[in-house]
């Protein structure tokens, strides 16, 4: 083994470094002192030296076992570049052909080669296995270990068989590594790799550079995004997508409106992928558009954000995900949209796995929803999720994030906690953080009514709060440490040591309510695209809304059906003051210019001349020919009174994306005529009870709408509808 002074000459000779970052020194001691290793290092701590150095100092070849192809080039290319021989680093799997699969096999043979990446996957083939008894191994290196645990983000059915291949092949150290373990998941890998009596590092989880920001999710998304974007402008970054199909789409609305963007998924072919990568690690494109699903590997210092535009299906993959930016300790910008639509997309995902897989996802999503949905701190929620506390006031990076930043009012809630940790107990904690709050409303179901809860005395003790109240305030318990999840029955709150003093002498506690987050549906709804999420100049909104207001009352109509809010928003951002300019606005297409637009553009042209403002010239979003011409079809179908499932079906959308399409198309000020389908589903009486709701309503907003009629319509009756109406009484 190396004395220390060898060992930072090794480090310095090898890896340009005078000295070492966090916990890597006492990792690397552990792996050269061949004890079995487990680190837990966040993305950016600096994880892949703890086994390259060893593995470059030791005699033999180290097994290193990861699940990402990219992330293999990578570490090859980058330990290729401190040798001048490219022997010292090879990967073995599915990408290479025949002859050079031999060309490995002879270096690890000679005994150039220090460093062998190896997909799970090629591992298992008997060929390796055999050819690798021959060799001289230092240690098996398992990275992204979190694949080997169900309740990991990533989990591998074939990284289960890891501890019995490794067997096969020598008795050699084996060193775990992971950037996201919750405490569950920690002690899984250290069960499944038999490495019960591994030294153990963690480190912080904590990334004090990064500011993290959840956003609604709304139909303005894509504008949102390109105007983040250009706050970044020449910066690197990363945007994260659920399916293949939206990162095409954002990829290539972001390369019209001139980011220079590509797309980067599993549905590319590996030289494309490799390409698009290398484009990206060289700067020659400033954005990667990738899938959540598909893990990019990237291992580039220098990304200042992170867009998810859909929500992760867990904290473990979010945190990771998020990790990518702000790897050189320079400042990240991680901002996530959240709406529960996406939610019910992931868990629709999961309704064909088994039943354990299914609990065990829905446990990790809940997680996230709690994550998007607190008005907590943001770093403190996520570190103690990972197991770690986080003091909030004085903490680095205590005011990094959206919440942090911008604090919500808190009231006091002891005697509401007292009634949450007297109800779990006297359930004897049999529960879930949904019947516990179901027990406390007194809302009645099948599993209270078996295990006789809705009898008890405490059953609706308070029914004068709603659910999102008292499932906000469960929340704060478990991160104040009251409360905790048990993690091995699904997330059955359980009572922690503090929660017994606590019910003795019941102290402040103070509660802030979560936000709400908008429908992703409600057209009325769509995010500011300034970063603070507040109106960009609110006397000019203020003399809109006071215009809008003189204009509906003369024509008779709501004040919606002129221009909706989020169209006079974009109008205090942009400072339309031409009727061309104006079609340039959110929700306002031609039609509704020509139709309402003159006394805006003149209120706003006097407006900015008395005020002397700068108008921007580089907001204007241009889409891409592919949103106009499936609107082009829409248009064309309708007109031929075309059943609207069957256009749905012919495009590939479900019902609810061909209604987003038609309010898209209505609220620009277009007329659509789908008077044919509503008769159909709707008779003269409901159309016209309906119609006369949307003529009194204050907003147009379907979630009002629904409260309204407490479910005699479905939401996708009132959504067409509400077109209807518009389409008579605006357009």
């Amino acid at each position: 083994m190396l004395n220390e002074i060898e060992l930072y000459k090794a480090l310095k000779k090898l890896f340009g470094f005078n000295k070492f970052k966090g916990l890597q020194e006492g990792v690397i001691k552990s792996i050269l002192s061949r004890q079995s290793t487990f680190v837990i290092m966040p993305t950016g701590g600096g994880k892949s030296l703890c086994y390259q150095l060893p593995a470059l100092v030791q005699e033999g070849c180290a097994i290193i076992v990861s699940p990402l192809i990219a992330l293999m080039k990578n570490q090859v290319d980058a330990i290729r570049g401190i040798s001048d021989n490219p022997g010292i680093a090879h990967v073995l799997n599915s990408s290479l052909n025949k002859g050079q699969v031999k060309e490995v096999m002879a270096d690890i043979v000679s005994g150039v080669t220090k460093l062998l990446y190896v997909a799970p996957e090629s591992l298992i083939k008997e060929e390796y296995i055999s050819f690798l008894k021959k060799q001289k191994i230092s240690f098996v290196a398992i990275d992204e270990a979190h694949c080997i645990s169900e309740w990991g983000h990533d989990f591998r059915p074939e990284y289960r068989n890891l501890k019995n291949i490794i067997e096969n092949i020598d008795n050699v150290p084996v060193i775990g590594l992971t950037a996201t373990a919750t405490p569950k998941v920690q002690d899984d890998i250290l069960k499944n790799l038999g490495i019960s009596n591994a030294n153990v590092f963690k480190d912080s989880f904590n990334r004090p550079n990064l500011f993290y920001e959840v956003r609604p999710k709304t139909k303005n998304i894509e504008k949102d995004i390109i105007h983040f974007v250009r706050l970044y402008k020449g910066k690197s970054g990363i945007i994260y997508c659920l399916s293949r199909k939206k990162v095409e789409e954002i990829a290539q609305v972001l390369q019209v409106n001139g980011i220079k963007a590509l797309p980067y998924h599993a549905g590319l072919d590996a030289k494309t992928r490799a390409k698009h990568q290398d484009m990206f690690l060289m700067e020659d494109i400033d954005v990667i558009v990738a899938t959540i699903a598909f893990g990019m590997g990237i291992d580039k210092p220098d990304v200042r954000f992170v867009i998810h535009h859909d929500i992760p299906k867990s904290l473990e993959s979010y945190y990771q995900e998020t990790g990518r930016a702000g790897r050189d300790d320079g400042e990240g910008y991680c901002l996530a949209f959240y709406s529960y639509k996406d939610i019910e997309k992931l868990e629709k995902f999961m309704s064909g796995k088994p039943v354990a897989e299914q609990e065990i996802g829905q446990a990790l999503l809940q997680e996230v929803v709690a994550y998007a949905e607190t008005s907590m701190s943001r770093r403190k929620f996520l570190l103690h999720y990972f197991g770690e506390e986080f003091d909030d006031v004085n903490g680095l990076g205590a005011k990094m994030d959206d919440n942090a930043k911008n604090p919500k009012k808190k009231h006091e809630a002891s005697q509401d906690v007292v009634k949450i940790l007297e109800v779990v107990s006297q359930t004897n904690e049999t529960y879930k953080s949904k019947e516990i709050v179901n027990t406390l409303i007194g809302k009645v179901n099948a599993m209270l009514k078996s295990h006789k809860t809705t009898e008890k005395s405490f059953f609706g003790i308070g029914k004068d709060k709603s659910d999102k109240y008292w499932m906000a305030l469960i929340r704060q318990v478990l991160v104040s440490g009251y409360l905790r999840k048990e993690i091995e029955q699904y997330g059955v709150l359980k009572l922690d040591s503090k929660a017994s003093s606590f019910l003795k002498n019941p102290t402040s506690f103070l509660m802030t309510e979560d936000h709400e987050y908008p429908e992703e549906g409600d057209s009325n709804i769509v995010a500011n695209t300034n970063a603070g999420g507040a109106v960009a100049d609110e006397n000019l909104m203020l003399i809109l809304k006071d215009l809008r207001k003189k204009v509906a009352k003369k024509l008779n109509v709501p004040p919606f059906v002129i221009f909706q809010d989020p169209s006079l928003e974009d109008m205090t951002l942009k400072y339309p003051i031409n009727i061309e300019e104006m079609q340039g606005i959110l929700g306002v297409g031609e039609g509704k210019a020509k139709k309402y637009g003159k006394d805006f553009v003149l209120a706003i042209a006097q407006y900015v001349e008395e005020n002397d403002i700068l108008r921007p010239d580089d907001l204007v979003v241009k889409s891409t020919g592919t949103n106009s011409s499936l609107k082009l079809y829409i248009i064309q179908n309708t007109d031929k009174k075309i059943s609207l499932v069957d256009i749905a079906k012919s495009k590939g959308l479900d019902m609810s994306e061909l209604i987003d399409e038609l309010e898209s198309i209505m609220f620009s000020g277009t007329k659509l005529n789908i008077d044919y389908y509503i008769d159909e589903i709707l008779d003269e009486d409901q159309q016209e009870e309906i119609f006369d709701y949307f003529m009194e309503a204050k907003s147009d907003k379907i979630k009002d709408a629904l409260k309204e009629f407490d479910g005699d319509y479905e939401e996708e009756e009132l959504r067409l509808m509400r077109i209807k109406f518009i389409n008579e009484v605006g357009n």
